[in-house]
């Protein structure tokens, strides 16, 4: 089994999206330490990209490559 760092950021881009997308009808996702990792990895390589996380529009921008961001 791969450590969370050791995967394609693109690939964990793409969950992340698809678990926080499940939010709203998955409520119990908000206690999911694996979802609290993955969060924290991705914010952690935004921040070294020099995006600012506390910034919704830019966190979401990156997440999503610079598309448009839907439903985040």
């Amino acid at each position: 089994m791969g450590r969370l760092e050791d995967y394609p950021i693109d690939e964990l881009k793409r969950i992340y999206r698809l678990l926080h997308g499940q939010l709203p009808q998955q409520p119990e996702l908000m206690d999911s330490e694996l979802l609290h990792d993955l969060q924290t990895l991705l914010q952690q390589r935004a921040a070294a990209d020099g995006v600012d996380v506390s910034l919704h529009g830019q966190w979401a921008n990156w997440l999503d490559d610079g598309q448009p961001v839907k439903g985040l």
